[in-house]
């Protein structure tokens, strides 16, 4: 197994970077993301990997951090999501924001991604809501009480708001999303956060 690639960036495409490592070209799928954040080409970089081998080809995924990986290994253990689509959500939603998105229940971010429809997208946030919260992924911004509406751009901008407030007062995403789980989107933000917060006092 290939955890890793350390080398030179030669070629890189929609979807896709070569890493040369030895004198061999190692051709990685990647998200929009991750190529965002490759250097040009002849300079180094490091890729965090994961191969898929199936029947008919053997597929060589490359991440720019851990937690992007890891989101990708939970992705395609859901029955209907391969690599292509992993790869496409990936690149629409930073892993903070999947967490996000699974934990709020949000599933028009997931339609965003091609080959996701409403249904496909409903049954990874089932799926993955237990899942996702063990990885303890978090933005920056959202685990320092920052801007949550940037880290969950369609996310409800009430919920989203309540997240922040919450966050002012000391509550991390990681500790009050548990509880929001039943949120009604369309409650106002003062409603949201009594809510949680009398659930929070309730545990």
């Amino acid at each position: 197994m290939i955890y890793s690639l350390n080398g030179t960036v030669i070629m890189t495409g929609q979807n896709f970077a070569v890493i040369e490592c030895g004198g061999v070209g190692y051709k990685c799928l990647v998200t929009m993301n991750t190529l965002r954040t490759l250097p040009r080409n002849g300079e180094r970089a490091m890729l965090y990997t994961h191969m898929i081998v199936r029947e008919d080809a053997v597929e060589l995924c490359g991440f720019a951090s851990t937690d992007e990986m890891n989101c990708f290994k939970l992705l395609t253990s859901i029955s209907g999501v391969g690599a292509k689509v992993a790869i496409a959500i990936l690149s629409e939603l930073k892993p903070e924001q999947l967490a996000l998105a699974v934990s709020l229940g949000d599933s028009k971010m997931l339609t965003r991604a091609s080959g996701v429809g409403n249904k496909l997208a409903q049954r990874i946030i089932l799926e993955l809501k237990d899942k996702i919260k063990k990885l303890g992924i978090a933005s920056e911004s959202t685990s320092k009480g920052g801007d949550v509406s940037a880290a969950v751009p369609s996310a409800s901008a009430n919920i989203s708001q309540a997240l922040g407030a919450l966050a002012v007062l000391g509550y991390t995403p990681e500790e009050v999303l548990p509880f929001m789980g039943d949120t009604d989107p369309d409650m106002s933000v003062e409603q949201i956060i009594a809510q949680t917060l009398r659930s929070i006092g309730k545990k």
